[in-house]
């Protein structure tokens, strides 16, 4: 099994004030940095900024190899403290980030240890590369050959090869870096699955519906939310009636939450008014703006725009033309949603009327399945999928397009 050390940090030249993060993905055995990531985040405390900068940490560490054992290394006692169980956490801007960070990889593979500012150097000198580019008007952007992950193969093992890389300062600090690491190891988290235990309380279950046909939706044109917001079909609207009554007679939802969109916004008052609740409207679950792509089929952006597509294939960070949004972006925006909901809905069993974006991104970061994982789910219309989640951070992918009520 890999290794990775993640070192962690970030700032706010104010507190709250201009804050960005940094943080360094390195090979245990080797030494080697294999990723970098820094932003500048806004306005923020430093706390804000330091969970920030772990959670993008890690999710490079996760893109590495999400079979590996992480080493977190940051100077932030609260931080360090709070996510190995030792503190509690009462903010409520630390909670789902918190919650976000124990997501990223099972608790039994990572330790949390507290080192000194001046070892912490690295991702330090990131965040405050971010804050200048923030200050600039700009974002940060990696020095050649640092940004991309760049996945190695393990180094074999050798009866020379001790499990964890020497310590560079030396094998009596190696001795307190292991110690201090033992230390901090996290309890494991409880199964979420078969044998679960009772005391993790009810989780917040969302129940994510994909609104009916539109007239674009046979023929498979790009709909997001930078076109035209077409409405619901005539065959969109029966559809909508009959999730309606599959959920009115299963009867566990408890709210209603759609995304701004008329077409969702439609589907939503079709199962409100079988369920007698209000529809709140979220910004957050809005579909994908597909740029200068809304409203043509596949065939059509293949044939007009053939290098932007091939590139828009190859990787989740990349922007349909025109500006639009890449799926990479729709991730961010929807984890922050989804931390959002979890806490105005603790425990509750929430309708969460979306498309199919926004949808495969909650199921994908449920499963922990890496971005590439979109492009090979699919999603009909007015089809229901369902995510658990426990108080211990770990989510549980219950139902995925279901649309046995549509026949």
């Amino acid at each position: 099994m890999r290794e990775f050390i993640v070192e962690a940090d970030g700032g706010s030249r104010g507190n709250p004030g201009p804050a960005g993060y940094g943080a360094v993905v390195i090979d245990a055995v080797t030494g080697e940095t294999l990723a970098e990531r820094a932003e500048y985040i806004g306005i923020a405390t430093n706390n804000v900024a330091e969970y920030r900068g772990l959670v993008a940490g890690l999710r490079a560490a996760h893109e590495l190899d999400p079979t590996a054992r992480v080493r977190v290394r940051m100077d932030s006692k609260l931080v360090v403290e709070q996510l190995s169980g030792r503190w509690k956490i009462k903010h409520p801007d630390m909670k789902p980030l918190a919650a976000e960070a124990a997501r990223v990889f099972p608790p039994d593979r990572i330790t949390y240890e507290w080192i000194p500012r001046e070892q912490n150097k690295h991702a330090d000198r990131l965040a405050n590369e971010a804050m200048d580019a923030g200050k600039r008007g700009d974002q940060w952007s990696p020095r050649e050959g640092r940004g991309e992950l760049r996945d190695q193969p393990p180094q074999p093992r050798t009866p020379t090869t001790p499990a964890s890389a020497p310590s560079p300062r030396g094998e009596a600090a190696k001795t307190e870096d292991d110690a201090r690491a033992a230390r901090n190891v996290a309890t494991p988290a409880p199964s979420t699955g078969w044998g679960a235990t009772p005391d993790m309380g009810a989780p917040t279950t969302f129940v994510l519906l994909r609104h009916g046909e539109t007239p674009l939706t046979p023929q498979k044109r790009f709909s997001g939310s930078g076109g035209t917001d077409p409405s619901l079909s005539d065959v969109g609207r029966e559809q909508a009636e009959r999730v309606a009554a599959a959920l009115a007679a299963r009867g566990t939802v408890q709210a209603i939450v759609a995304s701004p969109l008329t077409r969702t916004r439609q589907t939503a008052a079709a199962v409100a008014a079988r369920l007698g609740l209000d529809v709140a409207i979220e910004d957050g679950l809005r579909e994908t703006d597909f740029g200068a792509w809304e409203g043509l089929t596949f065939a059509e952006v293949q044939e007009r725009y053939p290098e932007d597509l091939k590139t828009w294939l190859a990787s989740p960070k990349a922007e349909p033309t025109g500006g639009g949004e890449s799926f990479a972006a729709t991730a961010r925006r929807i984890a922050t949603t989804r931390d959002k909901l979890i806490a105005s809905y603790a425990g509750r069993t929430v309708l969460l009327v979306s498309h199919v974006t926004p949808i495969k991104s909650l199921v994908r970061l449920a499963i922990g399945a890496p971005p590439e994982s979109l492009y090979r789910m699919e999603l009909s219309a007015a089809s229901l999928s369902a995510v658990a989640y426990y108080a211990d951070g770990n989510a549980s992918l219950r139902l995925f397009n279901d649309t046995s009520h549509l026949r």
